[in-house]
């Protein structure tokens, strides 16, 4: 029986770290995909907008089904579209074809990826944030090693629709050894709830206030992950005027030491409370991010983007682990809430760009410390037995 669990969750994982590193691949190489198939901004733009959007609005109705429904049906139905949408990216030949591959693709790895996660979720309900510690270390190991993959495809000359039509052979193998196990419910059949409870279930989830806890601060948390990285290199290109090769460099200082300490926190979680760390980097993060928007030193900078990247591993993993300990046996309801909260959450970037080009990048970057600010007020001192210990 062990045994069997350990292949599964490292099947598990191994889907998060395909997702991701397609992920990783896919923005390393839209300037040979423009190239390539002559795109301009705008269609760009819709690539990269419309797709998550329609993924958006239909994840919420797998998250509730996989719940209710059919879980492994879900998951493996979308690891064939996941692998489909693959072949089709690399087959395009102009822009309808590969926006139509990202339309499919979305939804996919919402069935796919997400749903995945849920099933991990429910292998141990007592070690939520362990086990959402290894799917962050999957993940950011796929985003770091993606554009290693363009880069070794260039170099041997195979190009971006080749390397997209490896992933998708990589895929259909990560599919067919997930095909082994069950993907069972966190809920026996004859105790799940129809869909319509299902919904009204999601719902009330979003008027907990336990629940909009986490999801507030898994927003805010973002501040200091993604929001930030999508902002670095114009950062260090704009405001502290370095090459784009450099303000490549400090990218990659950024995830290469966020993948150390997403790996250092698997452990360390083994030896303290996932909450009493949390608060303890929000405010080591606080005090290196602010001292790194003053010193004028590139180097000093660099150091300090290292040490923000150490210390904010397991902001994501820890914050939605306590999510779904917050909603015991909603596992994939969890994928629900987190994608209608997140509709509004993802108008941040937005808003801080409006604000970065009516007053000033560097405005915009002081924002940014809205997110350890909102951990040090939002995680509670004290907290009943925690479902996670």
């Amino acid at each position: 029986m062990r045994s069997g669990l350990s292949s599964f969750v490292i099947t598990l994982l191994a889907i998060e770290f395909l997702d991701e590193f397609v992920f990783g691949a896919r923005e390393a190489a839209w300037p040979l995909i423009r190239t390539d198939l002559g795109l301009n901004y705008a269609e760009v733009g819709v690539l990269l907008g419309l797709p998550n959007v329609l993924g958006n609005l239909i994840e919420p109705f797998l998250g509730i089904l996989g719940d209710v429904w059919k879980r492994r049906v879900l998951i493996l139905g979308g690891g064939m579209v996941f692998t489909l949408a693959l072949l089709l990216t690399a087959i395009s030949s102009s822009f309808v074809p590969l926006l139509l591959s990202f339309i499919l693709f979305y939804p996919a790895s919402g069935a796919f990826v997400s749903l995945s996660q849920a099933a991990l979720m429910d292998t141990d309900p007592a070690r939520h944030e362990h086990n959402m510690a290894r799917w962050t270390f999957a993940g950011s190991l796929g985003v770091v090693t993606g554009p290693l993959a363009l880069g070794a495809a260039a170099m041997l000359s195979l190009g971006w629709r080749t390397l997209f039509g490896m992933f998708s052979g990589l895929a259909l193998i990560v599919l067919v050894v997930a095909w082994r196990f069950p993907f069972m419910n966190s809920q026996p059949q004859s105790e799940r709830p129809t869909f319509k409870d299902g919904a009204v279930n999601a719902l009330r989830a979003l008027r907990r206030g336990e629940v909009l806890r986490w999801l507030t601060l898994l927003e805010f948390s973002d501040l200091m992950l993604d929001v930030l990285l999508g902002f670095l290199a114009l950062y260090f290109v704009d405001v502290v005027r370095v090459t784009p090769a450099q303000a490549g460099a400090a990218v990659a200082v950024w995830t290469g030491v966020g993948l150390l300490g997403d790996f250092l926190l698997i452990p360390l979680l083994e030896r303290v409370r996932g909450l009493s760390y949390l608060r303890v980097s929000a405010v080591a993060e606080f005090v290196l991010f602010t001292t790194f928007l003053l010193v004028p030193s590139v180097w000093t900078k660099f150091v300090l983007l290292g040490l923000m990247g150490l210390f904010n591993a397991g902001w994501y993993s820890i914050l939605k682990a306590q999510l779904y300990s917050a909603m015991p046996g909603q596992s994939g309801t969890v994928m629900t809430v987190g994608n209608i909260f997140g509709l509004v959450g993802g108008l941040i970037p937005l808003a801080l760009g409006l604000v970065a080009q009516r007053f000033d990048l560097r405005v915009a970057m002081w924002l940014l410390l809205l997110g350890p600010v909102a951990l040090m007020v939002g995680i509670p001192r004290r907290m009943t037995a925690s479902r996670d210990e």
